[in-house]
């Protein structure tokens, strides 16, 4: 059965997820879900409350693709896109100069240590639904089990009910599906910035 994975962003500036030529893709931050899911498993991105109190949703995916081994980045069929910051060199990957998001510093957290590189995972979606700007609390007035395992998820809360909840989050994933007919349904929330990255461990899995 697939996984259903369902986390806040504290930042929405096109890194992560990314968006290019009809085709999402999670290359940097929340390297567990890049571990850990395999295509047909289904992403789910709400706002954290630093961002948006209401936790808005963001953006779901269902993962089509995965590359794995740092692959992403030495493909030139990725080399344009703005997730691609990390190039290789004498032996090992490196942060690139001048790329829109992260620094040197977050290579590890990213990809993992060299040599193994365990983290430099990346997944892909080409049946996504993503708002952005343009997301909105209003899943919380049919989905209560939705709202309530995203408004406590962080705060050590255990989501009870499993069955159902992933029923609710399918069903939510229906009604925008029906809703939005466009793959990219808004603008992102933030402009591109280095300082900015997913570091909680935050995650919610069924």
């Amino acid at each position: 059965m697939p996984k259903i994975y369902f986390y806040k962003l504290s930042t929405d500036n096109g890194g992560a997820p990314c968006l290019k030529g009809g085709l999402l893709s999670l290359a940097i931050c929340k390297p567990m879900i890049r571990t850990t899911s395999e295509p047909g498993d289904i992403i789910f991105g709400f706002a954290a409350n630093s961002m948006h109190a209401d936790n808005r949703l963001l953006y779901i995916a269902e993962i089509t693709g995965k590359i794995e081994g740092g692959d992403y980045y030495r493909s030139d069929k990725y080399a344009k896109r703005d997730d691609c910051i990390y190039s290789w060199g004498d032996g090992r990957f490196q942060w690139q100069q001048g790329a829109r998001y992260h620094g040197p510093g977050d290579l590890v957290h990213d990809l993992g240590a060299h040599p193994t590189y365990d983290k430099a995972n990346v997944l892909l979606s080409d049946n996504y639904r993503y708002l952005g700007s343009s997301g909105t609390s209003k899943y919380k007035e049919r989905f209560s089990l939705i709202k309530d395992a995203v408004e406590f998820l962080g705060r050590g809360h255990r989501v009870n009910h499993v069955d159902e909840l992933r029923s609710e989050l399918l069903g939510l994933k229906s009604h925008v599906w029906t809703k939005h007919t466009e793959k990219v349904c808004g603008k992102p929330s933030h402009p591109p910035r280095r300082n900015a990255c997913q570091r909680s461990r935050s995650c919610g899995v069924i």
